[in-house]
């Protein structure tokens, strides 16, 4: 029965593999491969969110924050520095990000140390008045930050280090943010997590657009560096060993230049994603793992075993809530930009929540599985479609019917979707790959 269930798991694997190859051949390998690099970031966050829900049970929807907390790392760590903008207002920034966090500090002690009506009038009026300290200081130095060159700059860039160690901060990021929401929201009830945690990464996503001397909100940042040892394509053009290798095999160098980057992504973030399954692998398998999924399968029971339930949350939401972060990180890496209007609930929350049901909740390999397979759904209808509709279409007259058919074929993708979520939860309630 074991090796039987192995045999499926692995020709599942193998047809998912199949379709990226088909893709390559009846398309483009361009395509194929810029699919696929998206599909690994994929199972990235859902092995992220597997975490939380598969192994914890925690009904988190603020994936989409934390993918865009890892986007913000990769600004800070890598983009150049702005010296000007930096010497404009930077030092009294820094002034006023201390002064707030001295009177959320003075606010706790308070509330800690006094009691009664007292205590929450004085909690309140260090609140109120430092809240309009804080803007006194903090407003002036971002006007004198956005007003520097606006058009290209407008804000203070980052350390200007390698994207590669951007990652890790990014997991850094929002692992911090998830400890912060935790602490506040994981001793709400599952329906009210699900709401407090989409409302914080909405916050998260208005603070991005909106900062422009942080990220250049809604202008985008664009020029931010790849991860070693990934070469940009013109470089690649100009290299006499890549030109003669090209030459040799008789590849296209521009076509060529863009393959060779794109496995190079691949290699990097396949990488990326076996060393999480390993390390993920070795978590649920753990003592740890098994206290995890029997808080998940009865807290009460959990709880008069001695296991401090709320703690154990917080630990799994935080390490679920990095690897997502890194993900994001990863994602904003290979763009080379930040585009926060890019970061919609759709993509970087329900999707991956779609992936993790598709693939079977609890288990990691499904989690990859369903990442990898609702990745190239997502993508090669986007781009397939108008294609297939063309030839749905063709026994159509030209006019406005066949024309608006063919330009709303992208959007089949949400149709799609619907229909393969609809199928697994009907044949395999549990998902592809079920937990064991």
């Amino acid at each position: 029965m074991v090796g039987h269930l192995k045999n499926r798991n692995v020709l599942m694997f193998a047809g998912v593999g199949l379709l990226f190859v088909l893709t390559g051949v009846l398309q483009s390998w361009n395509l194929s491969l810029q699919i696929l690099n998206i599909g690994i970031l994929s199972a990235i966050m859902a092995l992220g969110v597997n975490m939380q829900w598969g192994y914890a049970g925690l009904f988190s929807t603020g994936i989409m924050g934390s993918v865009a907390l890892g986007g913000l790392a990769v600004v800070v760590v890598s983009a150049q520095p702005v010296p000007e903008a930096w010497a404009a207002g930077g030092p009294r920034l820094l002034l006023s990000l201390a002064f707030g966090l001295a009177v959320i500090a003075a606010a706790v002690t308070a509330y800690r140390r006094m009691s009664g009506r007292v205590r929450n009038w004085t909690v309140a009026a260090i609140l109120v008045a430092g809240f309009f300290a804080y803007r006194a200081i903090y407003d002036p130095a971002v006007t004198a930050i956005e007003a520097f060159n606006p058009a290209i700059y407008g804000n203070i860039g980052g350390f200007g280090l390698p994207s590669l160690l951007s990652w890790p901060v990014g997991a850094l990021f929002a692992g911090v943010a998830a400890w912060a929401i935790g602490k506040v929201a994981l001793g709400l009830r599952s329906d009210y997590l699900a709401i407090a945690t989409l409302g914080i990464a909405e916050i998260v996503l208005a603070v991005m657009k909106n900062e422009d001397w942080l990220s250049r909100g809604v202008k985008n940042l664009i020029g931010l560096p790849r991860p070693w040892p990934v070469p940009y394509e013109v470089d690649l053009q100009k290299s006499p060993e890549f030109i003669g290798w090209a030459q040799n095999w008789g590849f296209d160098l521009i076509t060529s230049s863009t393959i060779f980057v794109k496995l190079l992504y691949m290699l990097i973030f396949g990488i990326v994603l076996l060393a999480l399954i390993w390390i993920s692998e070795r978590m649920l398998n753990s003592p740890w793992g098994r206290m995890m999924r029997a808080i998940r399968d009865n807290e009460v029971s959990a709880s008069a075993m001695g296991k401090n339930v709320t703690a154990r949350h917080l630990q799994i939401f935080i390490i679920g809530s990095a690897v997502v972060g890194m993900a994001g990180a990863m994602l904003t890496s290979m763009e080379g930009q930040l585009t926060p209007g890019n970061y919609s609930p759709l993509r970087f929350t329900f999707l991956i929540w779609v992936m993790v049901i598709v693939g079977g909740s609890g288990n990691n390999w499904g989690a990859v599985l369903g990442g990898l397979l609702l990745g190239w759904l997502w993508l090669i209808v986007e781009n397939a479609g108008p294609v297939f509709m063309g030839y749905v279409t063709m026994p159509l007259p030209a006019g406005a019917l066949k024309a608006h058919l063919i330009d709303a074929a992208p959007h089949l993708r949400l149709v799609t979707l619907g229909a393969v979520l609809l199928l697994v939860l009907r044949f395999s309630p549990k998902g592809l790959i079920p937990e064991k």
